[in-house]
């Protein structure tokens, strides 16, 4: 039974780990957290007052660790006003996450699972899916801060008694997900018409639930030991296929007009909402074979069955 600590336990990712390792009453679980804004079962010893900065102390947090899965994170800001957005992004995601690494290394800590993003293989596929071992393109000061973590873990863990686990998954849904995809749940709730009905783009998605199996999989599993991996519900969907899916789920049809993606596009530029039109129309596809082989992992929840999940929680 590892002792294992998660940080960013308050976030949407973290939370959802702490309450499937609390079910499994199989591990000791430690949670680090700046301030509580949740509530945490009795069985999970917090630590409060833990900020990520790159001097933090994290000698009493990780006594007796035996595995650190590092969730938290500087994420994108809205109209973020920093004259220096790469530099504000490394002091958390790099210098931060590097601090913690080192210290849990000394503290005799066995494996560190860092949390990373697909962005760092890029913003978009045309020809064939991201694989875990392609070239990065981190296409933003965030992302590119995450690639910076993973190559100086990766570094520090190499030949060392610790082995880190780097973790890239696509955009996460699930119940009271935050950011485009709750976006897209409260769109098709309201039964608006979308001229979105003959988008035949390919994007990967992972439920939650998918995302947390994978990880506590990393928790221990031999082969996972100094790999990246990527991870998918291992169906990948238009944005039209998507939103009928969402609709069905919702007990509320989605009415999806046919207009034909080059004037959304053309649209969506004179309106400066290219990034969006971007996450919308384009392709993002992973490939998930490595993982599935490697691990022996094929993820527990079907697509139709995450949606119902997540839409049950909506209506």
């Amino acid at each position: 039974m590892p002792n294992i600590l998660i940080t960013g336990a308050n976030g949407f990712i973290g939370n959802a780990i702490v309450s499937k390792l609390v079910a499994n009453d199989k591990d000791r679980v430690r949670v680090a957290i700046r301030k509580a804004s949740r509530h945490f079962p009795e069985t999970v010893e917090v630590h409060e007052g833990i900020d990520l900065a790159g001097e933090t102390d994290w000698t009493r947090a990780l006594q007796d660790i035996d595995v650190v899965i590092h969730c938290a994170a500087r994420v994108h800001v809205m109209r973020d006003t920093s004259t220096n957005p790469l530099s504000d992004f490394r002091k958390i995601n790099t210098e931060g996450t590097l601090n913690l690494a080192r210290q849990a290394q000394a503290a005799g800590v066995k494996r560190f699972i860092f949390l990373s993003s697909l962005g760092v293989n890029g913003e978009s596929t045309t020809d064939a899916p991201f694989k875990a071992d392609d070239t990065p393109h981190p296409h933003s000061p965030y992302t590119q801060s995450k690639l910076e973590a993973e190559t100086a873990l990766m570094e520090l863990t190499r030949g060392g008694p610790m082995s880190a686990v780097i973790i890239r998954p696509p955009l996460v849904y699930g119940p009271n997900a935050p950011g485009n995809f709750g976006s897209l749940i409260r769109v098709v709730n309201k039964r608006l018409p979308l001229p979105l009905g003959a988008v035949a783009n390919k994007r990967s998605f992972v439920f939650l639930d998918n995302l947390v199996d994978m990880i506590i999989c990393c928790v221990q599993h031999p082969n996972a030991a100094n790999q990246t991996f990527l991870v998918s519900d291992d169906e990948d969907l238009s944005t039209t296929q998507l939103l009928r899916k969402i609709g069905n789920a919702l007990g509320k049809p989605t009415l999806l007009l046919p207009v034909p993606t080059f004037m959304l596009h053309a649209a969506a530029k004179c309106l400066g909402k290219g990034k969006v039109a971007q996450q919308l129309l384009g392709s993002l596809q992973v490939d998930i074979e490595k993982t599935k082989t490697m691990l022996n992992w094929k993820p527990p929840v079907s697509v139709d069955d995450a949606l119902r999940k997540t839409g049950a929680t909506q209506r």
